[in-house]
């Protein structure tokens, strides 16, 4: 049998990670006040708000 993957998974796929140019660990905040982590440098978008932010910040990398 096959396993289908929960939205969170399908979401957080290819092209929703990004890397950390500056830091290995840090704590981002939305404008909406929510947080994400980065860890070892990197740091997933699980949602279309999180993925803007990070794509228009200037020290993350797409990966």
């Amino acid at each position: 049998m096959s396993k289908t993957k929960s939205a969170s998974q399908a979401e957080a796929g290819p092209g929703r990670v990004f890397r950390d140019t500056l830091y290995t660990s840090r704590t981002l905040v939305l404008p909406d006040g929510s947080t994400l982590a980065v860890t070892k440098a990197r740091v997933t978008a699980a949602t279309d708000e999180q993925f803007a932010f990070l794509k228009a910040h200037p020290d993350l990398a797409q990966e």
